[in-house]
């Protein structure tokens, strides 16, 4: 069963911000990079609980291809997409988005 989807403010803007580096680079890079979070968010709200747990009571799903990863926690009603973080920049620097 699917569930509801949230998406932080905070990961919204670090989405946007990422596909307009993609943009600046590549069309079809940036198309790709739309495509694979498309992939990614569905995959989390069809069977959320296949992902690895994570850090801060959260689950993770790395992209194919890119260098991200989207960080996510499943409550009683919703998921909630809390981070689209960079695999390689600043570990846990969304986790103020959790507490």
């Amino acid at each position: 069963m699917r569930k509801h989807l949230r998406l932080h403010p905070a990961a919204l803007a670090e989405a946007e911000a990422a596909l307009r580096w993609y943009l600046e680079r590549s069309q079809r890079a940036a198309e790709s990079f739309l495509r694979e979070i498309s992939r990614a968010v569905d995959q989390i709200a069809q069977t959320p609980d296949r992902f690895p747990q994570f850090e801060f009571g959260t689950r993770k799903i790395l992209l194919r291809r890119f260098p991200y990863l989207l960080v996510f926690r499943e409550t009683a009603t919703a998921v909630e997409i809390v981070a689209l973080a960079h695999g390689r920049r600043k570990p846990g620097y969304w986790r103020d988005r959790v507490q």
